[in-house]
């Protein structure tokens, strides 16, 4: 018996749930139903009481001219005192009136102005000058590399000379021991790996680098020297050697002295690392016993890629 009540109880429940069931579906509304659902902002109002009793509503009085007249007056007559001609909006108070408050408050308060001074007229001639000298004195197209133009360099043996040499003085703002004679292919490889490399790799060791100290530039020879061998890089105007690098301070990395180790060394290493893929040849201690006092440097392109030793 109590199997049947059981029985018939359920089935009561379950006839009476679609009655409960809500009306609506329970997914969310389309955005377009949400739009139109939600009320757009009003504008404020103010609610005040007539003189019948009755409650008006109406928007905020617009200020009295007569009280935005002596603000600004009082406001340009301050702007003039403190000798800033013009006039300034009115959305500007705000700001005037902390910077004066600050004022009274700190001794050490610096005057501000809402308008930046004017540079004098003797800097900007002066910058001027400047730029205009370092556009004389730029070459390859690039104000970074400053320097002389030579033209076409012969040689005193077949395979020898520069087509359109430059002299370079300075790269990337780093000042040369001596002015080097090369192509513009070999200078502007020699920026991109003063910029990426060598600057990143000396840091601020010695207060960072001031100048490269040059050991050999052009030069119509054949390759170290050696009779009857092929002509070096150094004679086609694509090579450049460097002995060390000075540093602000005064003081020097030099690759003879300081290869082996510590900072300047690891630095050193790291030049020679970053100096691998812009220039086709790289050279230094260990690569043979020419080359253990200097980094070789050069453009050439060989078919299996850069040559790093």
């Amino acid at each position: 018996m109590r199997g049947l009540w059981a029985l018939i109880c359920l089935l009561t429940l379950a006839s009476q749930a679609p009655a409960s069931a809500p009306d609506r579906s329970l997914r969310p509304l389309a955005r377009e139903a949400v739009a139109q659902a939600v009320p757009a902002p009003q504008p404020a109002v103010i609610v005040s009481a007539a003189p019948d009793g009755t409650l008006s509503r109406r928007r905020p009085e617009a200020r009295p001219s007569e009280m935005a007249d002596v603000f600004r007056d009082a406001l340009a007559q301050d702007l003039r005192a403190a000798g800033v001609p013009g006039f300034v909006p009115e959305e500007a108070a705000a700001g005037i009136a902390k910077a004066k408050a600050f004022a009274a408050r700190s001794p050490q308060a610096i005057a501000l102005s809402l308008r930046p001074l004017l540079r004098p007229k003797a800097m900007v001639e002066k910058a001027m000058a400047r730029r205009q000298q370092r556009a004389r004195g730029a070459v390859c197209g690039d104000l970074a590399i400053q320097g002389q133009q030579v033209g076409f360099v012969p040689g005193r043996i077949p395979a020898c000379g520069i087509e359109n040499a430059v002299k370079l003085r300075s790269v990337a703002g780093v000042a040369l021991s001596q002015q080097a004679l090369m192509d513009c292919t070999t200078a502007k490889t020699l920026k991109r790996w003063i910029e990426q490399g060598l600057k990143p790799a000396v840091g601020s060791q010695g207060g960072g680098v001031a100048g490269l100290r040059v050991a050999a530039h052009y030069a119509c020879r054949t390759r170290n020297n050696r009779p009857g061998g092929k002509i070096s890089e150094h004679g086609k105007g694509r090579a450049i050697d460097i002995s060390g690098v000075m540093l602000r301070d005064g003081s020097e990395i030099s690759v003879l002295r300081d290869w082996g180790g510590g900072a300047k060394g690891r630095a050193l290493r790291q030049m020679h690392r970053t100096a691998c893929g812009p220039f086709g040849t790289v050279l230094g201690p260990g690569s043979d016993g020419y080359h253990r006092d200097h980094l070789h440097f050069d453009t050439a392109r060989h078919r299996s890629g850069s040559y790093c030793r």
